[in-house]
């Protein structure tokens, strides 16, 4: 039986394309290896965010062909959407399939499986889409499957089990795609118009999820705050809360990301009303800047972001408060830059991701020429960062003394055996004395911060819930 492994990059909507499709192979019969050097096809599910992105995926195919020169790579993803004659050339290619075809990977994995090599006829999609790679280093080159991208409505949704903490808390994607039009993001033309998943399906997914007994799940997607609004009828996001917590017996809901103009009065005061939903808003920001967020075709001023801020730490003081921040942006002065750091300074922000400027071909940013020396763009990404470090301490730092309720997490192997990592409600790091196994609730008094995480000692006046998943992916 022909075996297959998938190699991740990218966010969690790339994650959750590559755990659907690993389903979908799954339920043919076919086996999963446990690494790449051992499958017959490994498909290499892209990010193409930055060029660094880039490099590293064909860096990885390029390692892969390397050692096994008999392996078949699917190449996928929003790199292989963007630009797939770049990666049709790689030896050991054979195919080069966009976010727009994803969905038809099952069958190129029956195709490749019954021959022996890849070949150029194809019985199964109209010739048009397959264009031969140019220049290919190896027998038989690659062929390419894309198409418009805005013609396709699959929403691909399998949960996540991966990544720190994610055995025990998985990540379900609910809406892909972007309608916005950020000049410097490629998101959009790679991952086509905004798509949900019906709320139906939403909270099948979960109750199965609940029923397994995982404890936290994590809801993900391109734009978030959007979510329902391409159905019929509309779902308002909200609506899509109120109902799994309805009719579902999920323990505790988490948001990955969401947009600052979708943070309303209404969905803060839901947050507040209950203890299911994790007091945790990652809103990008980008710059505080009011002249490079307008370069930026970014749809608020900082003004507007600065009132989110309030309305949320008001309500809930000791909410987890995260941003994205690009470094250089275009145009970027140093009076800009001060001007970031100085809106970050200001707000009750517990966390960043910083970013460094890259130039995405296809963008109007990319047309550009005011573009920041590359010496700049990672002084000011250093100084960001240690503003968010510093950010982040003095949030630790707010908690000592609290006593917060937590999810144990899986340990690794490699870390101090003697604690058990866990995850508060407003996304403390915590480590508690004694060895814990995952998924159980434990309510800890937050006594020390110790590096980027703090310590909690158990609360004795209450035991902890036992675990109760029986995934095997736990």
């Amino acid at each position: 039986m022909t075996t297959f492994y998938i190699e991740q990059f990218g966010c969690r909507a790339t994650q959750a394309d590559g755990a659907a499709l690993e389903r979908q192979l799954l339920e043919r019969g076919y086996t999963c290896a446990s690494e790449a050097a051992t499958a017959d096809i490994v498909v290499v599910n892209t990010c193409t965010v930055t060029a660094a992105a880039d490099a590293q995926a064909r860096d990885a195919i390029r390692k892969l062909h390397a050692a096994n020169p008999g392996v078949r790579v699917i190449a996928t993803g929003c790199y292989a959407q963007r630009a797939p004659e770049e990666l049709s050339g790689l030896a050991g290619v054979a195919w080069v399939v966009g976010n727009s075809h994803k969905p038809q990977i099952p069958e190129l994995v029956e195709e490749l499986s019954s021959k022996p090599s890849p070949s150029f006829s194809n019985g199964m999609f109209p010739l048009t889409a397959l264009v031969p790679a140019q220049g290919a280093r190896s027998q038989f080159p690659a062929k390419i499957l894309t198409g418009d991208i805005f013609e396709q409505n699959t929403l691909l949704s399998t949960p996540v089990f991966g990544g720190e903490g994610n055995h025990t808390r998985p990540t379900l994607k609910i809406q892909d795609g972007c309608n916005s039009r950020c000049s410097f993001c490629v998101i959009p033309f790679v991952r086509g118009k905004s798509r949900s998943l019906p709320p139906d399906k939403v909270v099948r997914e979960i109750r199965q999820l609940a029923a397994a007994g995982y404890r936290e799940i994590v809801l993900s997607g391109i734009n978030l705050g959007t979510y329902g609004r391409d159905l019929s009828p509309r779902v308002e996001f909200e609506e899509l809360l109120r109902r799994i917590l309805d009719e579902t017996d999920v323990e505790r809901l988490r948001i990955s990301s969401i947009e600052p103009l979708d943070v309303t009065q209404d969905l803060v005061d839901f947050f507040a009303s209950t203890g299911r939903v994790a007091q945790h808003f990652h809103m990008p920001l980008q710059s505080g800047s009011d002249r490079i967020l307008a370069g930026m075709h970014r749809w608020y001023r900082s003004e507007h972001y600065a009132r989110r801020v309030a309305l949320i730490h008001a309500r809930l003081p000791h909410a987890a408060i995260g941003a994205d921040v690009i470094a250089g942006f275009p145009g970027e002065t140093e009076e800009d830059h001060a001007t970031t750091l100085a809106f970050i300074e200001a707000l009750p922000f517990t966390y960043l991701h910083v970013f460094s400027y890259s130039k995405r071909p296809g963008t109007k940013a990319a047309s550009l020429s005011n573009e920041v020396p590359g010496a700049v763009i990672k002084r000011r990404a250093r100084e960001l960062r240690a503003l968010g470090e510093k950010k982040a301490s003095a949030f630790r730092r707010s908690q000592i003394g609290r006593t917060l309720r937590v999810l144990t997490l899986r340990r690794d192997e490699h870390a101090d055996s003697k604690s058990t990592p866990s995850l508060s409600t407003n996304y403390l790091r915590v480590r508690v004395g004694d060895t814990w196994t995952a998924n159980q609730w434990l309510n800890v008094r937050i006594s020390e911060e110790l590096g980027n995480y703090v310590l909690g000692d158990l609360r004795q006046s209450e035991e902890p819930y036992d675990s109760k998943i029986t995934c095997a992916s736990a």
